[in-house]
C-alpha cells in the first residue's frame, strides 16, 4: 500500500473521463449497459420575454433527477411550479424514466411536492444553519 499516491489530477486528466469509463465498466458486469445521461431543461417567460422559472433535470436509470425548479415570487401560486414539474415528468416519461427524486430544504417547496405526490423518504437535519433537507421521490 505504501507505493500508491493520492494527488490532484490535471483538469485534462478530469476532462479525459477515464475514471468515469472505468466505474461504468464496473457497473455493467452487475447490471449490463444503461443508457447515457438525458436532460430534461425547461424555462418559461412572461408575456414582455422575461424569464419567470424553469426546472433543469436529467433522466438517467429510468430516474427523472430534477436539480432546480424555480418560480420567479412575482408569478408563485398561479400554477407555474406544477405545470413545469408536470411537463418535466411527462418528458421522462418519454425517455424511460419511472420514478423522480429530489431534494428541498425545509424553506423551500417541500409542501408543494407533497401536493404533487412526492413522499420524503430521507431527511439530513440541520444541514444548513438548523434547517434541515428532504429528499423526495415520486413513481410515475
Amino acid at each position: 500500500m505504501s507505493d500508491l499516491a493520492i494527488y490532484t489530477p490535471s483538469a485534462e486528466e478530469v476532462q479525459s473521463g477515464e475514471l468515469g469509463r472505468r466505474l461504468r465498466q464496473f457497473n455493467y458486469r452487475v447490471v449490463g449497459e444503461y443508457g447515457q445521461v438525458q436532460p430534461v431543461w425547461l424555462s418559461a417567460k412572461n408575456a414582455s420575454g422575461a424569464l419567470v422559472g424553469g426546472l433543469r433535470g436529467y433522466v438517467f436509470l429510468h430516474w427523472l433527477n430534477v436539480d432546480l425548479l424555480f418560480v420567479d415570487e412575482a408569478v408563485r401560486r398561479q400554477g407555474l411550479g406544477q405545470r413545469l414539474l408536470t411537463t418535466a415528468e411527462q418528458k421522462a416519461r418519454e425517455l424511460g424514466a419511472h420514478h423522480a427524486k429530489l431534494e428541498t430544504f425545509e424553506w423551500q417547496a417541500r409542501e408543494f411536492y407533497l401536493k404533487q405526490g412526492y413522499e420524503e423518504f430521507s431527511r439530513i437535519d440541520n444541514y444548513i444553519q438548523g434547517f434541515y433537507l428532504a429528499s423526495m421521490k415520486k413513481a410515475l
